[in-house]
Formats: structure tokens, sequence, C-alpha cells
């Protein structure tokens, strides 16, 4: 896999590609080529086959992301202002998708598990984005924010469906509402963050926990349970999910990597999964029929 990027890094070794937030003398502020090359990276790598796990994370130790680039000033959230193209759209009644969205939602739509690896400050965007991750760790030096009201707007990246799905609506309103920076200890323990690190020892950390699921997880399965648990968030009653994980389990439990599932089990030995998720889905998958983002 060979690309080159303006605003990020894509590295891929051992199953494992790291997409890093690469404008360290913005604090890794997001804009609109940002926006595109993060979708790109994890356009790239859901379809190569070689990848399992992804890690995001941000160059340097000061941030991860500080969210928008506001060097636009103060019109910086009028994007009908700045882009003519969404004015237009707005006036023929069109809604403009802000960007940390189109990247959250592609985060949520990924076929492989995404790790979020924070590395230093996550405000705005540099917070809600990675609410889309499977599974975030913090270095000891991180702080998150959600300043949207301090600044007269209010949260994106899809996070107010993210957000109280992880830390519960009252943690979520009180962090939202006060807009106040969250320490990394506090982000562990309202459960925003699986673990936090030493700056050295967290992107080792994110590599291992990446690696376990490289070396011991099918990557069919991985890709249809990931997208299992997270749409059964919204499901009104447990025997929607019933239905859907007895149709998945048939469809996977004569295949070959369920044998050798089995088989490696039973002979104590590290599995070989050979299915793809390029070309191994089963019949009827993606089974949600919402736009795809």
């Amino acid at each position: 896999m060979s690309r080159t990027f303006e605003t990020i890094k894509l590295d891929v070794e051992g199953g494992v590609a790291t997409i890093t937030l690469a404008r360290p003398e913005r604090m890794n502020a997001i804009n609109a080529t940002m926006t595109l090359e993060l979708i790109s990276a994890l356009d790239i790598v859901d379809k190569d086959d070689e990848v399992r796990a992804i890690i995001l994370t941000g160059e340097g130790e000061k941030a991860f992301c500080a969210g928008a680039d506001i060097s636009g000033g103060a019109a910086t959230f009028d994007y009908a202002k700045r882009d003519p193209g969404i004015r237009a759209e707005a006036e023929r009644g069109g809604t403009y998708r802000d960007s940390g969205g189109r990247v959250a939602l592609r985060i949520y739509n990924s076929l492989k598990p995404v790790i979020g690896a924070i590395n230093g400050a996550a405000v705005g965007a540099g917070a809600t984005i990675p609410l889309a991750c499977d599974i975030r760790l913090a270095s000891d030096t991180a702080r998150f924010g959600f300043p949207f009201v301090r600044r007269g707007i209010v949260p994106e990246s899809a996070s107010s469906w993210f957000l109280p799905r992880i830390v519960g609506i009252s943690t979520a309103l009180e962090w939202v509402l006060s807009g106040r920076l969250i320490s990394a200890a506090e982000a562990r323990e309202r459960r925003l963050v699986r673990s936090v690190h030493s700056p050295a020892d967290l992107l080792p950390a994110a590599r291992e926990l990446a690696t376990e699921i490289v070396a011991n997880a099918a990557p069919v399965s991985v890709a249809l349970t990931r997208q299992m648990l997270w749409r059964m968030q919204g499901s009104p009653h447990p025997m929607e999910a019933h239905r859907l994980d007895s149709r998945l389990v048939q469809a996977l439990g004569a295949s070959d990597d369920a044998r050798e599932g089995i088989n490696a089990f039973l002979e104590k030995r590290s599995p070989h999964f050979r299915q793809r998720v390029s070309t191994d889905l089963p019949e009827g998958f993606p089974w949600w029929t919402e736009e795809q983002f």
C-alpha cells in the first residue's frame, strides 16, 4: 500500500494500519483536506485484506486534534457565507453535513475495528470524532473538551448519538453543557477511555490490543460483529438482535473459518483464518437500509 497524503499519514505493519493526523503546527486541527483524506484512508484500508485493525492517532505529544481549524476567524462556522456551494445547497432546501460527522460516520461504517490512541489535547471535533472508535486509549497528558456551547454552536460529529451511549446521558450533558476540559483520569473514570498510559507507552499499548485482534480473530467475523453491536444500540427490542445473530450464525456456521476456529481450539493451536472481508461477507450484507456514508 502506497499513498501520499497532505494532512495525514498512513502506515501498515503486521496487519495493523496506523492513521496519523499530521498537522502538528496547527495542533492537528481538522480542515477540509484532512476530512477528505481521512475518509479516503479509511476507504483504502477497508478494501485491503492485509489490514485487520486500525489505529487512529495524532502526531506529537501536544495534541491529538484541536478540533476545527479556526484560522478563518469568526466566520469559521458560517459555512454558507464561506462556501457558495453550501449556500446554494441551503437555498435548495438542502442541509450542510459537518466535516467531523462525515469522518465519524465513515469510522462507524468501517469493516475493520478502529482503536483511538488519544495522544494529547482532544477538543471539539478532536473529541467527538474518536467517539466512533470501537476502543479508545489515552495518554496521561490528554485532555478532552466539548466546548461547543462556549462557541455559540452545538455538538457535531453525531456526538449526540455516540457520547450518551458511551458515558451515559448525565455525564454527557455535564460535559457538553459546561464545555470544560476533562482530564485523562476523569475520562477513564467515566468510561470514555479504556486505559491511560504514559506518552511513550500509548502507541505500543494500542498496537498490542490491535495485534491481539489480528492474531486471534477471523476478519469476516470481526467485520460482522462490530456492525452488529453498533447497530443494535438503537434497537427497541432484543428480538431484533436475536433474529440477526441467528441469521448470521447460520450463515457463518458452515464456513471454512468456523471449521478452522473449532479445529484450532481442539488442536490447541493458533487459528489460520482464510476468508477475506473483500470477498466472503455473507449474502444480505449490509442488512441495514439507511444511507451509507
